[in-house]
């Protein structure tokens, strides 16, 4: 986008506060409905002045090959007091009268030498002398707009800064317009330093703060350009999130802050993107729920273990970053050996137990192997937090499974296990 210069001069709005708009700013067709906002009602984008049309015949198109509106390159070739003369090129020669030339700062007048370029808007194709009439101001506000609809049209997102505000919410320039973001569009990081009851106590700490924006709405028929940051947060994520897509491979090591806690896992900002960390891979142990281990904002590390590119989802382990206890298991117990557990969880066909040893891993007590009597619930042997002598009758390293049994703790098949145990001791 071209960058024009800062006028110097402005005109003061009541009910805007901030920078208000300069004097040799163009206006469209009709007067502005400029108004301190209650909630989101119409805002005026653009500029404060309007243009009368130029004496001429608007129709004389066959003549000069120009329309009202055509925005052309030109270069100055005489300059007075009262007009400047500007080069069209096939077009001939058109000027800029002195109604236009009282619109500009003298900053801008200063700049307009003889074989200065200039970018000019056509008011009236043919004066009664049949020259094209022209507008430097009205050109540099049309080019603003046509920029404008250019990143309304491609989404993009526009770099401005907080020029005022009003009650509604918060003025940004877009060049040389005016767009108006209604605090429903404002960030939710920016509404949280928004506080009090007057405008400036809620918005005027962030006057020239920078901002980025989208364009969400414009109607050039009734001078209206609404402007989004909400909409530019979230499409910096995206793009965020997807080049963080394209970057990541599975078994990467990330750190990242937890944002998020649900009765199902822990969702972890990695620098762009969440990933989830599901309860069964927080940690080797039993966890109910991730706030036994976790709080929003704490980091944490954890490992990429799936990515899933066309849904755009990550998912990661912390578990995986410590030392598997199975491999403890495979070392330090056999099948028939006795050891201490404690009861965590009943079921229909058997209790859980957590070895005392090794409280990250979990072994089952089958119904069938509580007692020598029939058991149709575990309850009637035993109850949660019982701490109870048990036998491995199984151990299943690939399916990670350890199963238990508390009817053959005092069994005579495994005598020679436990005499040649308690010799080791």
């Amino acid at each position: 986008m071209a960058e024009h210069d800062t006028p110097e001069n402005e005109l003061e709005d009541p009910n805007l506060h901030g920078e208000n708009v300069e004097a040799d700013l163009p206006a469209p067709h009709h007067e502005p409905e400029v108004h301190a906002l209650e909630d989101e009602a119409d805002f005026v984008g653009a500029s404060e002045e309007s243009y009368e049309d130029e004496e001429g015949d608007d129709t004389a198109v066959s003549q000069t090959g120009l329309r009202r509106g055509d925005l052309l390159e030109g270069t100055v070739i005489k300059t007075s007091p009262t007009e400047i003369a500007v080069n069209l090129g096939e077009h001939g020669e058109g000027i800029i009268n002195s109604r236009e030339l009282e619109r500009l700062t003298p900053a801008t007048l200063q700049n307009l030498d003889e074989g200065t370029p200039v970018l000019v808007y056509v008011l009236t194709p043919a004066n009664s002398n049949g020259q094209p009439v022209l507008s430097i101001s009205r050109a540099l506000e049309e080019s603003d707009w046509r920029t404008a609809e250019e990143y309304l049209d491609n989404r993009k997102v526009y770099n401005g800064k907080v020029a005022g505000y009003n009650k509604g919410g918060l003025i940004v320039r877009f060049g040389r317009l005016r767009g108006f973001v209604p605090a429903s569009q404002i960030s939710p990081e920016r509404r949280d330093r928004a506080a009090g009851d007057s405008p400036e106590e809620r918005w005027g700490s962030m006057l020239g703060d920078g901002i980025d924006v989208k364009v969400v709405e414009l109607k050039r028929s009734r001078n209206r350009l609404i402007l989004s940051e909400l909409a530019a947060v979230r499409e910096a994520r995206e793009q965020q999130k997807t080049r963080l897509l394209d970057e990541l491979n599975v078994g990467d090591h990330r750190k990242g802050y937890v944002t998020s806690l649900t009765d199902f896992g822990a969702f972890v900002n990695l620098g762009g993107a969440d990933g989830l960390v599901h309860l069964t891979e927080m940690s080797w142990q039993h966890v109910t729920h991730p706030s036994e281990m976790l709080k929003i904002g704490q980091e944490v590390e954890v490992e990429v273990i799936s990515i899933d590119r066309p849904n755009r989802r990550i998912g990661l382990s912390m578990r995986r970053l410590e030392d598997d206890p199975w491999n403890k298991v495979e070392n330090q117990y056999v099948k028939g050996q006795l050891i201490q557990a404690s009861i965590t969880k009943l079921t229909k066909f058997g209790a859980f137990a957590r070895l005392v040893d090794h409280p990250e891993i979990e072994g089952l007590i089958h119904v069938s192997e509580l007692s020598e009597h029939r058991v149709r619930h575990p309850r009637e042997v035993v109850s949660k937090g019982d701490v109870l002598t048990l036998r491995i009758i199984k151990i299943d390293r690939q399916q990670r499974r350890l199963g238990l049994s508390l009817k053959q703790v005092d069994s005579e098949e495994y005598m020679d296990i436990d005499w040649n145990l308690s010799d080791k001791d």
